[in-house]
């Protein structure tokens, strides 16, 4: 980061989740905005990092967070998009370059079931990250388990890849 007074703020990335046809966020995208927000109230002036590029519908993932955030009162300048990642491993790779520098703490706001990953891989990118508590489920116990299930599959793939990209540079 460039600014040295930003080296020790604390940062929370917000890693994406699919933007609907009509260009608004899905739940799980909204719900995820919202409780890095509460976490973040807790936080010595934190900056948001919304982190995701174009999807299938609508404006960036990353846009459409920024204009969350804002309606729940953060200002601009406690935002810092990252709107060119296509994935979770993208992302972390991302924010960890547009981190590169920063000492402050560095928290990983997503859903519960895709939080391990999303910390494992900034962890693998050189980031001290932690996880921010999760907002509760709002699914079905069966859409639950399948998300757990496909997190458990993406879990080596990513740490297989993460590792290679770590080393690469």
């Amino acid at each position: 980061m460039s600014d040295p007074g930003l080296e020790q703020r604390p940062v929370i990335i917000i890693f994406g989740a699919a933007v609907r046809p009509d260009g608004g966020p899905s739940l799980t995208l909204r719900r995820r905005v919202q409780a890095a927000v509460r976490f973040g109230e807790a936080l010595q002036d934190p900056l948001y990092m919304p982190t995701g590029g174009q999807g299938r519908h609508g404006p960036p993932e990353s846009v459409v967070m920024a204009r969350l955030l804002q309606d729940l009162g953060v200002p601009a300048d406690s935002i810092r998009q990252e709107p060119t990642a296509v994935d979770t491993l993208s992302s972390a790779r991302a924010c960890a370059a547009l981190l590169r520098g920063h000492r402050g703490p560095v928290w990983a706001a997503s859903s519960g079931y895709h939080l391990p990953r999303c910390v494992m891989l900034l962890r693998l990118m050189g980031l001290p990250a932690r996880a921010a508590p999760p907002p509760e489920a709002a699914m079905e116990w069966r859409d639950r388990w399948w998300w757990r299930a496909r997190e458990g599959a993406a879990l080596p793939v990513d740490l297989a890849l993460g590792l290679w990209a770590r080393f690469r540079r």
